[in-house]
């Protein structure tokens, strides 16, 4: 009989593991998720800290980069510097931009955490032509990489585990490696 809430379990009775299964730790896991084609990156860590975090998104965010075309030189020299100085009116700490700003090439959704706006991070976004724009707090569910990241959790604790991404013929589910 479904029982309301995240599962059909009964409240008070929750799902129970074989006593075969080992933990084997925690995991974290990196996205970044790009909306306009549907890909996502992912790196599983078993911490997050700034240093981790920051040094993965500025190598995927190089590799995307490395793959977009030249970019153009705006046709008002000033436009990138008033796209910034724009950007930072709605800052609590405005920081030192750049003397050199590259166009516009990417757009940065992410959460609006403290780590996330760190002077060196946001300054490295700005040499890359790369503009964070910060969900509001309390809105981390408008960050597309956190629904990314529920499937993922969710598949994994319904003990699915995919080998390859190919579907499953009869569900249209990835096939579970057991």
């Amino acid at each position: 009989m479904p029982q309301p809430g995240g599962s059909w379990r009964p409240q008070g009775h929750p799902a129970t593991r074989p006593h075969e299964y080992v933990r084997g730790g925690t995991c974290k896991v990196l996205t970044l998720f790009h909306p306009a084609t549907g890909k996502v990156h992912l790196q599983p860590v078993s911490s997050c800290t700034n240093p981790i975090l920051h040094g993965w998104l500025k190598e995927r965010l190089g590799v995307i980069l490395a793959t977009l075309p030249a970019p153009a030189a705006p046709p008002d020299a000033a436009a990138p510097r008033a796209a910034w100085e724009a950007w930072q009116d709605g800052l609590a700490e405005r920081f030192t931009l750049p003397a050199e700003l590259p166009p516009l090439r990417m757009l940065l959704v992410w959460d609006n955490l403290a780590g996330h706006k760190t002077a060196e991070m946001v300054v490295w976004l700005c040499r890359h032509g790369i503009m964070p724009l910060y969900t509001p707090l309390g809105g981390s569910w408008l960050n597309m990489a956190e629904s990314i990241q529920r499937l993922l959790k969710r598949r994994a604790l319904d003990g699915q585990h995919p080998r390859s991404p190919a579907p499953t013929a009869r569900s249209g589910r990835t096939a579970p490696n057991r």
